[in-house]
């Protein structure tokens, strides 16, 4: 039988681990920035949009995007550990992935969701580990005025959004 692997819900990621990301900017409407993130080959995915959200001066963003990767990690939240279960994923092509940036203590926090697809069609999903890049994956990111925080809430031992601040 196989070891299940579990990770923190309040452990976020660290930039630097996607030094072929591409940025170009979209539109500006108002105080609204649409940007086109692009990300290449061995590039992280999670990490990336931290080091985005710490270069581009991002107050909150959500994203939307598409792509295909070497591997991915998902996670599965499990209530009675209070952790991610890990969902191992091989290569495989990006069907989606969503979320949003957000500020917790001090630092950006990447909070996404995707679908992946390996060969066959087994579609897999769940919160956004790890992703490391094949040729491409492809986000259209909104930056928006407003900061969003985030607070621990120790009843799931994670972070969510702070409507207080």
């Amino acid at each position: 039988m196989e070891k299940v692997e579990y990770r923190s819900a309040a452990t976020h990621a660290e930039a630097g681990k996607a030094p072929a990301m591409k940025v170009k900017l979209l539109s500006t409407v108002e105080n609204v920035r649409t940007y086109m993130v692009s990300f290449f080959k061995g590039d992280e995915v999670v990490s990336g949009l931290t080091g985005f959200a710490l270069e581009y001066d991002v107050k909150s963003a959500h994203f939307q995007g598409i792509g295909s990767a070497f591997s991915v990690e998902l996670g599965w939240f499990d209530f009675d550990r209070l952790e991610y279960e890990v969902i191992h994923v091989g290569i495989a092509e990006v069907t989606s992935i969503d979320g949003n940036i957000t500020w917790y203590e001090d630092k950006p926090v990447v909070h996404a969701h995707s679908n992946a697809s390996e060969k066959g069609g087994l579609v897999k999903g769940g919160h956004l580990l790890a992703m490391y890049v094949g040729p491409t994956v492809e986000l259209i990111v909104t930056v928006e005025p407003t900061a969003l925080h985030k607070k621990l809430n120790p009843e799931f031992n994670a972070t969510m959004i702070d409507f207080d601040k």
